[in-house]
């Protein structure tokens, strides 16, 4: 007998989504289950050919061949694998497969006694350092709180002499299957909260943890070139874990401290260098400082406040690698203040003899230029 198309069969289009697919299966899937339906061999038959059409239009690659060469693209025998009839298992496999992420877990509990072990947290520690400390690397020693197994009982939270029994109720899975209808639902169990084990006679350290607090030191290798918002992971350096488990990581997370002369913008670096008015009119040199020396910085003459000096190399290595970057200095012409009544004239002469010349003060006289047709053009 012909078999019927496996779109038709779950009731959707051909260019129908995952989503709708699966909503689809869910559907079908319940109201014919052999649970649902006992000795009702045509659900039965119903429920296993809406399973078949499921696995192939669900899974992308088969569902390429079904729609290019139909039942012929997938079928076991030509393809050399297991169908639907060779899948194995049962109908609560097959049911605990599909809704298995409605109840926040799979459908089959996990073997053997003995609690899981657990990968213990991981810790973050903030370290604030000077911007040369970030540019060129430093050695820390940082105490950071934490779990540590417990030395009176190694771990098993059990006191010294004694050992931690297997729960009964769960039979050591740490989780129990309650029946509701059809469903079989997981959960944890409600005598070892999950662990799998009772532990009758508690540690006396530990109280049963397995797991103490305690403050503990280390040594920390900071490369040059670091910035704030990096971090730097020290593995097996977090919290212990739990029963055996392994230990959890250590995440430094870098802030760098304002500087009083250098903001740093990535691998550059930029100051403000003040320079007087008589240097900035007609030349001069002046030491501008870098974060391991300092350089002589030439100002050329007739140099406007804002004008920036670049210094290559000058800058920051960065801490992935690659060239330093630079040092740029923006020059800032000062007023000179407190000035004499002699002072004061002198530069009132000095003004009167520059005053009204355009190759004398540039910027002004285009300034004013621009205001004055400003003007005039709210005038028109």
């Amino acid at each position: 007998m012909a078999k019927r198309d496996y779109y038709e069969i779950l009731g959707v289009s051909r260019n129908a989504s995952q989503a709708d697919i699966k909503k689809a299966y869910r559907r079908l899937a319940m109201k014919h289950h052999p649970d649902r339906n006992p000795d009702d061999n045509e659900a039965e038959d119903k429920f296993k050919e809406a399973k078949e059409a499921f696995d192939v239009i669900s899974d992308d690659r088969k569902r390429a061949a079904y729609d290019q060469f139909g039942h012929a693209g997938v079928d076991p025998s030509a393809a050399g694998g297991a169908g639907f009839g060779q899948a194995g298992g049962n109908f609560g496999d097959i049911f605990g497969d599909i809704f298995g992420d409605i109840f926040g877990g799979g459908g089959r509990a996990g073997g053997g006694g003995g609690a899981r072990a657990h990968r213990g947290a991981d810790l973050r520690y903030n370290l604030e350092l000077n911007l040369e400390e970030a540019v060129s690397g430093t050695s820390v020693k940082i105490r950071v709180p934490t779990l540590v197994v417990c030395t009176g009982c190694q771990g098993s939270g059990a006191n010294k002499g004694s050992k931690p029994t297997t729960c009964t109720t769960c039979n050591g899975h740490g989780q129990v299957r309650m029946q509701q209808g059809f469903f079989s639902i997981q959960q944890a169990c409600p005598r070892c909260h999950g662990k799998g084990e009772i532990i009758s006679d508690p540690c006396r350290v530990c109280q049963g943890e397995g797991r103490v607090q305690e403050q503990k030191t280390l040594s920390a290798k900071i490369p040059p070139g670091v910035d704030t918002g990096d971090r730097i992971r020290l593995t097996g350096e977090g919290e212990a874990g739990d029963h055996g488990g392994p230990a959890g990581d250590l995440y430094i997370l870098i802030k760098v401290k304002q500087h009083s002369i250098f903001v740093r913008d990535g691998s550059d670096l930029y100051c403000e260098v003040p320079v007087s008015i008589v240097d900035a009119a007609l030349g001069g040199e002046l030491d501008v400082p870098t974060l391991d020396n300092r350089v002589r910085l030439k100002i050329p003459p007739e140099t406007q406040s804002g004008k920036v000096f670049r210094l290559r190399g000058k800058g920051v290595k960065p801490v992935r690698g690659g060239m330093a970057g630079d040092l740029l200095c923006k020059v800032s012409v000062e007023t000179p203040v407190n000035l004499t009544a002699k002072q004061k004239e002198i530069l009132r002469e000095f003004d009167d003899s520059i005053n009204n010349a355009a190759h004398h003060n540039p910027q002004a006289s285009g300034w004013l230029t621009k205001v004055k047709h400003f003007f005039e053009e709210m005038k028109s």
